[in-house]
C-alpha cells in the first residue's frame, strides 16, 4: 500500500449517512420522484444529487422537476448531517495517526461543500490538506475518475501514490479508474455488495484502523 496521501470519502465512511440517505430514497426518491421502476440503492450511492436526478430521469423517468429534487435533498441534508449521523468510531485517532506520520489527508466527496462543512464543524474534522466536492469540478463525478485525479493533482502527487477509502460501488470504481490504491470500507449499509474491485476490504471501524495503523 502506498505511504502517500489518504483520501477519504465522507458519506458511509467518515459518517453513517448512507443509512439515512437510503431511507430517504425509499420513502421519497424511489416512491415519489421516480416515475416507474425499482432502482437499487447501489445504482446511485456515491453520486452527487444532481447526477442522481439525471441518472434516474434517464433510466426510469422522473415525476418531479430537478429543482424540486435538489431542494428536497438540501432540506434533508441539514438535519441529516446536523443531527442524525454519527462519526465512525476511531476516526479522530486515525486522523491523528496519519498526520503524525506526515501523510496528507483529504475529504473527497460527491456531497456539496456546505454539507461537508456541517460534518467537519460538528465533529471537529479540521486540519485537512484538501476538501474537494464534486461541485468543485467541471467533469462528471463518480463513477468517473475525475474527482480523484483532480484531488491528487491538488495535493501535488500522482493518484498511484494515494490511498482512497470508499464504501460505494460508484466511488470504488472512480478511485480504481483514477489509478489509486483503493480500500473498500464495509459496514452495515453495504454488507451485501460486491466490493472486490477494490485492492482490499476493511471490515468495519476496527478493520479500517488496522489497515492504516500497520502502515502509517
Amino acid at each position: 500500500m502506498p505511504d502517500g496521501a489518504v483520501l477519504f470519502d465522507m458519506d458511509g465512511v467518515l459518517v453513517d449517512s448512507e443509512t439515512y440517505w437510503h431511507r430517504f430514497e425509499d420513502e421519497w426518491v424511489f416512491a415519489t420522484a421516480v416515475a416507474s421502476g425499482d432502482p437499487a440503492h447501489e445504482e446511485v450511492t456515491g453520486m452527487s444529487y444532481g447526477e442522481i436526478y439525471d441518472y434516474l430521469d434517464r433510466e426510469y423517468g422522473t415525476a418531479v422537476s430537478k429543482a424540486e429534487f435538489v431542494s428536497a435533498y438540501d432540506d434533508r441534508a441539514t438535519s441529516l448531517y446536523g443531527e442524525d449521523v454519527a462519526l465512525t468510531d476511531g476516526v479522530p485517532d486515525l486522523f491523528d495517526t496519519l498526520r503524525a506520520a506526515g501523510r496528507p489527508l483529504a475529504i473527497v466527496s460527491s456531497a456539496p461543500q456546505a454539507w461537508i462543512s456541517i460534518v467537519r464543524e460538528r465533529f471537529a474534522l479540521g486540519d485537512l490538506d484538501l476538501v474537494l466536492s464534486a461541485e468543485d469540478i467541471d467533469e462528471p463525478g463518480k463513477p468517473e475518475p475525475h474527482i480523484y485525479e483532480r484531488a491528487a493533482a491538488a495535493l501535488g502527487c500522482d493518484p498511484a501514490d494515494c490511498v482512497v477509502v470508499e464504501d460505494s460501488v460508484n466511488g470504488i470504481e472512480a478511485a480504481v479508474r483514477a489509478g489509486a490504491f483503493t480500500v473498500a470500507y464495509r459496514t452495515t449499509h453495504n454488507a451485501a455488495l460486491d466490493l472486490s474491485q477494490a485492492d482490499l476490504v476493511a471490515e468495519g471501524p476496527e478493520g479500517l484502523r488496522d489497515v492504516f495503523l500497520g502502515e502509517a
